[in-house]
């Protein structure tokens, strides 16, 4: 049975498999800047940064190595599809997410991304309460992916933005 564990286990490490929430960032202080200090998405960021590398958030962007930029955090709903009656039926969920790297000079370290998430959700006007509690879930979700997603692209390095 060990040497089954151990098989396994030499395997997923050979295919490139980790855990996630390790990340290799590489820079040792980073700032978040365009969040409220107070807000859900800052408090998520900071702790995946801080849980899953060695870099630590600071408030101070010019103390920092880094600076973490969010240029863009929307969320929207739209109608996706309606019935017969002209009852809504399908909503799409859209969060939009872009942001950009740079130093303590202004000087980018990586260039202006996006994040773009989307979901679709049917709606019941008969259990309006259970589909207004579906979409918090849905929204809460498209949150740690967010999150999950953009602390994988930071791992990705510092390297210099020409232009």
């Amino acid at each position: 049975m060990r040497a089954l564990i151990l098989v396994f286990a030499l395997l997923l490490s050979a295919c490139g498999f980790q855990l996630r929430g390790s990340y290799n960032l590489p820079w040792e202080t980073l700032a978040i800047s365009g969040l409220p200090e107070n807000s859900e998405l800052y408090f998520q960021i900071k702790r995946g940064i801080e849980s899953g590398s060695l870099t630590k958030v600071v408030s101070d962007a010019k103390s920092a190595n880094a600076t973490l930029v969010v240029l863009r955090n929307d969320q929207h709903k739209s109608i996706l599809s309606l019935s017969a009656k002209g009852l809504v039926r399908e909503f799409q969920l859209t969060r939009s997410f872009i942001y950009r790297v740079q130093d303590a000079n202004g000087h980018p370290l990586q260039p202006d991304s996006q994040i773009i998430l989307q979901r679709e959700m049917t709606f019941d006007d008969e259990h309006v309460f259970a589909k207004e509690a579906e979409e918090a879930i849905i929204w809460r979700e498209m949150q740690q992916d967010l999150v999950q997603q953009l602390l994988r692209r930071l791992s990705s390095g510092s390297r210099t933005v020409q232009g």
